[in-house]
């Protein structure tokens, strides 16, 4: 069976579930909650499935499959079976709604395209009725300029007129692969990753700098062993952390005055100089 007889079957199904009374639904309702009956709560879901395929049928524009869209729609609804508290006295259908419709739109966000997009809800609202919003804008008034037509949205959407801009423009273009030909239909004219520009050093300077990082590291562990315990403690706390510590910190765990570990921490200096040049003569230019 193909894609589309079995979207089509699903549909038969669907609208040949008979419709809920209200007190036959919540009878359904307090036998799941109370005694966990699965077959009340698969009856409540299959009788509201039609819920799920209008709803799915809403966001086809998406260019999503529909079997999946109910799918996702599905997964929402058994989730608002689990939720439901029969004893409020809300129609299910009431309920199941919303959980239907943030399922599918939690699916269209992940899938619609490979970039992710914003997930507060100012973001989702903004991605799921800028369509709707810029097409209305533009029936009542076909003079409007897109500007003007951002700043509407925003204003409508609580957003900003950048965010609104930069949303228009993921909606007005698919995705493209950066392996793709740089010119299209020219494949000798390189990638469209070729042309992106990059802030890293060359391979050849990031190589070298991992060298020379290397050597200086095995040059100031040979100097290293030249101070005593104390010295290597202030060196290694003020000058070789991303935090260094404090004086004062220093000064209190080593049970002394914070000039004295600066007067200690000066010293340990200039001994690591003195070792560092007669470890490599080339430095003494540096120190």
């Amino acid at each position: 069976m193909n894609a589309i007889s079995a979207d089509r079957n699903m549909i038969k199904i669907a609208m040949s579930a008979p419709y809920l009374a209200r007190d036959e639904e919540r009878n359904l309702a307090v036998r799941w909650k109370d005694d966990q009956d699965q077959d009340a709560r698969n009856q409540i879901a299959l009788a509201h499935m039609r819920l799920v395929i209008a709803m799915a049928s809403k966001f086809r524009g998406f260019g999503l499959p529909m079997s999946d869209l109910v799918q996702e729609g599905y997964v929402g609804l058994l989730e608002a079976a689990a939720r439901f508290e029969p004893e409020r006295d809300v129609r299910f259908s009431t309920y199941a709604s919303w959980w239907i419709r943030a399922s599918m739109q939690d699916y269209i966000l992940r899938n619609w395209s490979i970039v992710r997009g914003g997930t507060s809800s100012a973001q989702k609202a903004l991605f799921f009725n800028l369509r709707r919003l810029r097409a209305k804008l533009a029936r009542g008034d076909n003079n409007l300029s897109p500007h003007t037509i951002h700043e509407e949205i925003a204003t409508a959407l609580g957003v900003s007129v950048a965010d609104v801009q930069t949303m228009d423009a993921r909606l007005s273009r698919n995705d493209a692969s950066l392996q793709a030909p740089s010119i299209a239909g020219d494949s000798d004219s390189g990638e469209r990753l070729d042309l992106l520009e990059s802030n890293e050093p060359l391979p050849d300077e990031q190589v070298s700098g991992m060298i020379d990082g290397e050597r200086r590291m095995k040059w100031l562990q040979g100097a290293l062993t030249k101070l005593n315990d104390r010295e290597k403690k202030i060196i290694r706390a003020r000058r070789l952390t991303d935090d260094g510590a404090t004086l004062e910190a220093l000064g209190a765990e080593l049970g002394i005055s914070k000039e004295r570990v600066r007067q200690i921490e000066s010293r340990a200096i200039e001994k690591l100089k003195s070792a560092l040049v007669n470890l490599n003569p080339q430095m003494a230019a540096a120190c």
